[in-house]
Parts: C-alpha cells; structure tokens; sequence
C-alpha cells in the first residue's frame, strides 16, 4: 500500500507547470508534423506508424488535449486548432460500432458548447449519447462492448456519461433508465466486493443470462487491470455528478479505496496489480493518470459527508502526479521521445503500445495536472500541507 506523503502545494506547482508545457509542446509538434492524423499510441516513441488499432477509440484524447491547453492559456491557434480536429470527429456521432463516444465527444464537444452555448454543439452531443444507447441489450440489461452482444467492458462506465447527458438534456427517461440500469449491471457483475474491477462480463447473448468475466487486457480474469479499475473510479464518480445516486459514489469510492492499498510505494501502477515480480511487472503510468484525475474529482465529491477520505484522495492525486512529473515518465528532457507521458501501456497480450506513450494517458495526465493548477490560480482552499494521516479537514 502506498501511504500519500505530505506535499507543499506551492513546491508541486513548478513541477506542474513544467508538464503543461511539455504538453504544449508534444501536442503541437504532433499537428505540424501530422496534419490531421489521430494516433493511439506510440512505436519506440514515435506517433505515426503503420501499428494495429485492436480498435478505434482515441481521437477525442488528442483533440482534448488543444481544448485543455486553449482553455488554460487563451491562445488564440490552440483554440482554433481544438475546433478544428474536433470537427474532423463530428461524424462519428452517428458511429454504431464502437461503445467509446463519451471519450470522443465529451473531451471535445461538450467543452466547445460551454464556452459558446452553439445550438448544432449541443445536438452533436445529444446525438452522441442516443448512438451510445442503441447498444443497450435489453435482456442483459447492459451497453454491449465492440466486441458484440455478449460482452459488457469496464470502460462503458467513462462513456455512460454520455448517455445521462443526453437523458438530461432532452429530458428523456428512456435514455436515463438505459444508463441508470447499465450502471447497475455493470455494479452487480463486474465490481467485485473489495473493490477491484474485472474487464469483461460475458453473457448469453440470447437470454441476457450472465456466465463469467473474463479479460482481453488484464493478466487473467480474476486480476486487478488496472487501468480498468482507474475506469470505474473514474467512471462512477463522473456517473454520480448526474444520478446524485450514493450507490455510484460508493462504488466509486470502493475503487479508489482498493486502487490505493494495491498501489506501489512509487505510487506507479503496474498494468496489471497481479502480474508477478520480474519482466512481467511493468508500469503503466495511463493507469496511473486516469486514476489520478479520478481522485481529484473524487476528493471535491466527498468534501462535505467525509473530509477525511477527501483529503486522502486529493494527497494521493498529488503524490501521483508527483511521481508521473518525474523525468522517468515526463518526457520533458526527451525532445526525440513525441508523447508527453512514458511507460504507458495498451494492450499487453497482443504487443500494442506496451511501455509507450499512450494518447489518453498523456490526455488524463493533462487533464489532471490543469485541474491541480486551477485550484491555485483560482484561489481555492486546497489544505497545502496536510497530512491524511491526521484529523484536519
């Protein structure tokens, strides 16, 4: 179990802002030399390359990425840049093929329509989230994965988020009891009483019965994936901003409880908590990064009934991006290396993007890292010493 050390606020700052700026430089290094291209992970370091997909599901990652960098620097070429490779997806509002369109559209869209209120924004989105619904299956009472009808992923719970928007946005309760009961199912066969997550639930496609879990990217089927389980803390958390449903933010909370007493001192995830000792255990610093983003958001969600676990979560945020600022796993001092974030991992078995830069790790790594300094420059009371291991609040 790795113990969340104190942290100084005002000493993680520079670390923070030496990664934004990485960023910013990786990101626009990406458009010059690849106009246009939406890449998922990287070869020895580089984006373009002729490696396979498994499937399609990034491109909001890198587009997120310009929104993030425009809103916080107000720069005129980022904004316009973040429009324009997020128009370049738009079509895929009305993709019936992948269950990933809350990553597509919420990291691009939803941010373009809040800070424009644009009537056509706000119909992409809502046409995203009844896509994502048609691939509800009724009888198992779950959003099927790519895969097919028998397959339900952990990582629907980052997209369900979609489909709850839509449900509020056009007050529609069909579309919100699809989600609510996607949430349940993936609640009751998925999550696991400690906490941990499986990958995959399989199901008789034709009763809708549940037959096992099972895995395409963790060690085994009984293992902790761990970026699965930075997926539904993540997810639950996000899925509790709409439902106000307890049952949500305790899962998310069990998540995150069971993510940090597996965590290494390093506070470094391996890609699996169960891979063993040796070659088999490297690090996957994505999982580490949606994790972190994760706490974040649940630290502000538990602030008010428990203070206590908040200021735990938001320490162990800290610490991890603390230790993902490093130049181990910053790229910063690499100018040759083009992702942002080293040692992430994508699909272990099948040799994809394992120990690379992987697009939504730099994205959640961004993304937690511009939440960090937004607390700074807005003033906000973030307890700049404190220690969970003590009762101050």
């Amino acid at each position: 179990m790795a113990v969340p050390q104190p942290l100084v606020l005002e000493t993680l700052k520079p670390r923070l802002e030496r990664a934004f700026a990485t960023a910013q430089i990786k990101v626009r290094n990406l458009v010059e030399a690849s106009p246009d291209f939406f890449p998922m992970y990287t070869s020895q370091g580089r984006w373009n390359h002729g490696g396979a997909l498994w499937t399609d599901w990034c491109a909001g990652f890198l587009a997120g990425q310009m929104w993030l960098i425009a809103e916080r620097t107000g720069d005129r070429w980022w904004r316009s840049t973040a429009e324009h490779y997020s128009r370049l997806l738009e079509y895929k509002q009305h993709d019936r093929e992948v269950h990933d369109l809350g990553f597509i559209f919420l990291n691009t869209y939803l941010p373009w329509y809040q800070q424009t209120a644009d009537p056509h924004l706000h119909q992409v989105l809502i046409t995203a989230g009844q896509t994502l619904a048609i691939r509800f299956h009724p009888k198992g009472q779950y959003l099927c994965s790519f895969i097919g009808t028998q397959s339900l992923f952990i990582d629907i719970m980052m997209n369900v988020p979609i489909i709850y928007y839509a449900a509020r946005e056009t007050n529609d309760p069909a579309l919100r009891a699809i989600a609510d009961a996607h949430c349940r199912t993936t609640e009751r066969f998925l999550v696991r009483p400690n906490g941990g997550t499986a990958h995959e639930g399989t199901f008789n496609p034709e009763t809708g019965q549940f037959l096992h879990q099972s895995t395409h990217q963790g060690l085994n089927a009984e293992s902790d994936w761990t970026r699965g389980l930075a997926w539904s803390l993540y997810g639950y958390g996000t899925v509790y901003t709409y439902t106000q449903n307890l049952s949500d933010l305790d899962v998310a909370c069990r998540n995150a409880d069971h993510f940090l007493n597996r965590l290494p001192d390093s506070f470094i995830p391996p890609w699996d908590f169960d891979a063993p000792a040796g070659a088999l255990r490297i690090a996957d610093s994505s999982a580490g990064a949606i994790a972190a983003s994760g706490l974040l958001q649940l630290a502000q969600l538990t602030a008010s009934a428990s203070p206590d676990r908040s200021q735990q979560y938001q320490l162990a945020a800290w610490n991890l991006l603390d230790a993902l600022c490093h130049d181990q796993f910053l790229a910063c001092a690499n100018p040759d290396w083009e992702g942002t974030l080293k040692h992430g991992v994508y699909h272990y078995h099948r040799g994809l993007g394992v120990d690379e830069s992987v697009m939504w790790g730099d994205f959640f790594f961004l993304e937690a890292v511009c939440k960090v300094l937004a607390t700074i420059r807005n003033g906000q009371p973030q307890n700049a010493a404190c220690d969970p291991r003590n009762d101050q609040s």
